[in-house]
């Protein structure tokens, strides 16, 4: 299996915790992800500790007011270590207000550089769906691959971002009764275009939703894409995690 998105830094787990849940992940993945400078340098530390784990880092929209002039240097600094595969979590959000030009203009700088180094993209996007679609399709080169993680828009914008290189990370909120919409977008998209993600620690799926979230609990999540598209559980971890190696440019054996 392959976890292509979980935050595994000190904020989100004690050091006795992570040891535990990076242990139940054992012969399998985890993508940790970057949200700010201080996640970017632990999610280097986490790559370079455990085999195991491969990193994307990056700027996430509300951390923008953080931002230094050395941020984007430690993240093309970084872009060489053969463990960080992409730049994220990156994107926009505009379910709080916010400067939505300042979200912008930072997307769009990351997007540049993964266009420059060919890293996969990684992309937050919350209430924002319109603009995220624009700017990918304005800056983003077509064969930057990107993830719109925590995929949550409608089925007939899952085509259009298919057609920009883009794969959809499934997480914990398709095992909530409400998520008709989720529900009819994975049982309409091709498998190949999907990828399991948890967010740890947060949005557990059932059974477990509502308690802190780890890797290991996106088993829950592959069975529901198992049971809404009417084929096995081995045919969804095989090719979901075809689907990560692919758009991740991932070399690993499981």
């Amino acid at each position: 299996m392959i976890d292509t998105h979980a935050h595994l830094t000190h904020l989100d787990y004690n050091e006795s915790e992570l040891k535990n849940v990076i242990k139940r992940m054992d012969n399998n993945i985890i993508i940790a992800s970057g949200t700010n400078d201080s996640d970017n340098k632990e999610v280097i530390d986490l790559v370079n500790n455990y085999e195991n784990i491969y990193g994307v880092i990056g700027i996430h929209p509300t951390e923008i007011d953080k931002i230094s002039s050395d941020s984007y240097e430690f993240i093309e600094n970084n872009l060489n270590n053969p463990k960080i595969i992409g730049i994220g979590e990156v994107g926009l959000d505009y379910h709080y207000e916010c400067d939505k030009e300042k979200e912008k203009e930072v997307f769009i700088k990351q997007i540049e550089l993964a266009n420059k180094y060919h890293k996969t993209l990684v992309i937050h996007s919350r209430d924002a769906t319109k603009d995220v679609y624009d700017i990918l399709k304005k800056y983003k080169d077509i064969n930057t691959k990107a993830v719109i993680h925590c995929y949550s828009s409608s089925l007939e914008m899952a085509y259009e971002f298919i057609k920009l290189n883009c794969m959809l990370g499934i997480g914990g909120v398709l095992t909530f009764k409400n998520s008709k919409v989720l529900k009819d977008v994975v049982l309409n998209i091709d498998l190949k275009y999907l990828l399991l993600e948890t967010d740890s620690p947060y949005l557990a799926p059932e059974p477990y939703r509502g308690t802190k979230n780890e890797p290991y609990n996106i088993i829950y999540v592959a069975k529901k894409i198992a049971e809404i598209k009417n084929i096995s559980l081995d045919d969804v971890l095989k090719v979901t995690t075809e689907n990560a190696c692919r758009q991740f440019d991932l070399d690993v054996n499981l």
